[in-house]
């Protein structure tokens, strides 16, 4: 009984613990908000810091500097993204 799934009332059993079927961020409809917000939180963060701090000591082959203008658009990319994210899951 402890590796079977036993169905209760919505309910079931899985390694130890009673589950309701619930997601952990909310239902099927909010992932996808999550996941955005993530990737463009995510987006906005590496390529402000490409700007801001670029690599101490490049490899043979590397830029020296992150290039701007590709950054500058990605970074505003995924700050649009990671706000229209936080908007939707608000609303």
């Amino acid at each position: 009984m402890r590796y079977k799934e036993q169905h209760q009332f919505g309910r079931f059993f899985v390694s130890g613990c009673w589950h309701n079927g619930d997601m952990f961020f909310g239902d099927a409809k909010t992932l996808l908000g999550w996941l955005v917000l993530a990737l463009g939180g995510a987006l906005f963060a590496g390529n402000l810091l490409a700007i801001v701090k670029p690599p101490p000591d490049p490899k043979e082959g590397d830029l020296p500097r992150a290039p701007l203008s590709r950054s500058i658009f990605m970074g505003a990319l995924g700050f649009i993204a990671a706000i229209w994210a936080l908007a939707t899951l608000l609303s």
